[in-house]
């Protein structure tokens, strides 16, 4: 009887400290309208594995096409260095609902369940008066689809779902899609049709999280078959591990300016013939010349799902009201280093896409050069909505920065963070931390090397300085100032969960 009146009352106080963390940042949505600013709508549009360069006005892969994210860029803001504090699904889009890092709300991996208490900054929304939806990819809590904290409106599906024909839990009840249906597009007119719906006397924010372009990658009917010609330039740093048995694809890059191939990590080296590697991939079951091409053609639909939404917001007169956000859950590896996938720390894996649109708010085509995370977005989104920062958020509102203001005290250094996962064992536990000019990476709990890089001289991250006499001191203090971050942000406790199963992963599959 006593344990059960402590879990209550435990239960009853934990209730009261996230109600009353609600009510502190919030700014009555009345005294907004008797003040004359009318609040402002959000739109969160977010995709899955989505690299921060495969966009059509970035000019880096010849012949792609984004005509909506061009527009988005040209009439908002693109956030030219945009990363995620861990490039992995569950812990990447829980960083974003919540404003903190991974191993402070505890979803470190694809498989973490949601803690208790978790509060996610839709649920701030709603105590403003703003009706809230997410459509999309849920991810979190494991296979869980039902619906969460903080949204009035529910559509997800199962785990990572699927591409064609999928079950949508709408609001706790599973429905079958129509036969030929396509994810993409059901998504987004499920968004529409809510936002159609909506009680227009209130703001709206719609959180449209979309499957694409995750792995197996398939595109839309009308997209298959655009790419097939497309050349293929594989990275600078794709052949550096390579051997006499690799094969080569499209058009070889010799690397330009120094190489430094004796540091190369050897669990790098490794990854090159496995699920995650660019000789092994899928245990090779797709070549990399047709994953690359139909990851391209799978990323046309979610273009054109931001062009529905633009074109939906000026038709109901809602553009110069409404802020759209477009953004990449975590990057993509295309052969970088001789690896495919992200969890990684380097570039591609880490850097991310985000752009921002809002007439009167952010200043059209504006480049924000300064770094942002995936934990600033709740801040920015509160901040937009009329509401301060919660304490318990550790990243902070980027919206002085989308106007054009100088901001003196923003940050010069992001910090990152990956955990060993049991299914993809490749990759081992990773802390980096991140300057304009250098990268130093921890690859901590294995015999290997770690990592220093010059990313201003050396942006394809292929001249490891860690033994360079120059960078000594450089790599001194960017090491002290990672463990100082981790100690002081509570990170010194690797998370551990049981691991029953038998190995899935070559060349150890079925064992112990």
């Amino acid at each position: 009887m006593v344990k059960k009146a402590i879990t209550s009352i435990a239960g009853r106080m934990s209730f009261l400290l996230i109600f009353l963390a609600l009510g502190s940042c919030t700014k009555p949505l009345q005294a907004q309208q008797k003040a004359g600013n009318k609040p402002m709508n959000v739109i969160f549009i977010l995709s899955d594995d989505h690299r921060y360069d495969f966009m059509g006005f970035m000019n880096k892969v010849p012949g792609l096409q984004t005509p909506n994210m061009d527009r988005m860029a040209r009439e908002g803001a693109h956030l030219e260095n945009a990363f995620v504090t861990t490039a992995l699904c569950s812990p990447s889009r829980a960083s974003i609902l919540t404003g903190q890092y991974a191993h402070t709300h505890t979803i470190v991996d694809n498989n973490a369940p949601i803690p208790e208490g978790l509060t996610f900054f839709p649920q701030y929304l709603q105590k403003q008066g703003y009706q809230t939806g997410f459509f999309g990819k849920w991810h979190m809590g494991h296979e869980d689809d039902m619906p969460q904290p903080g949204f009035d409106q529910w559509v997800s599906f199962r785990g990572q779902g699927v591409y064609f024909n999928p079950v949508l839990n709408i609001n706790g009840k599973s429905v079958k899609q129509p036969e030929g249906t396509y994810v993409t597009d059901l998504l987004t007119d499920q968004t529409l049709d809510w936002l159609n719906k909506r009680d227009k006397n209130k703001p709206f924010f719609a959180y449209l999280s979309h499957k694409g372009v995750h792995a197996e990658f398939q595109p839309a009917p009308r997209h298959a078959g655009k790419y097939k010609d497309m050349p293929i330039v594989s990275p600078q740093s794709m052949y550096l591990t390579a051997t006499e048995e690799s094969p080569v694809f499209g058009k070889k890059q010799e690397p330009q300016g120094p190489v430094n191939t004796r540091d190369i990590p050897e669990w790098v080296r490794k990854q090159r013939n496995s699920w995650h590697g660019v000789d092994g991939m899928y245990d090779g079951d797709i070549k990399f010349d047709v994953f690359y091409r139909n990851y391209l053609e799978t990323l046309l639909s979610v273009d054109e799902s931001i062009g529905k939404v633009l074109a939906w917001l000026k038709k109901e007169g809602l553009d110069k009201n409404t802020i759209v956000f477009y953004m990449g859950d975590n990057g993509f590896i295309f052969g970088e280093h001789g690896l495919i996938d992200k969890r990684n720390a380097y570039e591609p894996s880490m850097r991310v896409p985000l752009l921002v649109r809002g007439p009167g708010v952010v200043n059209a085509g504006i480049k924000v050069p300064q770094m942002v995370m995936n934990i600033d977005i709740a801040p920015t989104i509160m901040d937009m909505a009329g509401m301060s920062t919660p304490e318990n958020m550790q990243g902070r509102t980027f919206l002085p920065l989308l106007k054009g203001e100088k901001v003196p005290s923003w940050r010069d250094r992001i910090f990152y963070e990956y955990y060993w996962e049991w299914a993809f064992p490749q990759t081992p536990t990773v802390f980096a931390i991140r300057t304009d000019q250098y990268k130093y990476i921890y690859n901590h709990g294995l015999w290997d090397i770690n990592e220093l890089y010059d990313i201003k001289a050396d942006p394809e991250e292929m001249n490891n300085l860690i033994r360079s006499p120059q960078h000594q001191q450089v790599a001194a203090q960017l090491k002290k100032e990672l463990w100082d971050w981790l100690e002081r942000t509570g990170g010194l406790q690797i998370p551990l969960k049981p691991v029953p199963h038998r190995r899935i992963d070559l060349p150890f599959k079925g064992t112990y």
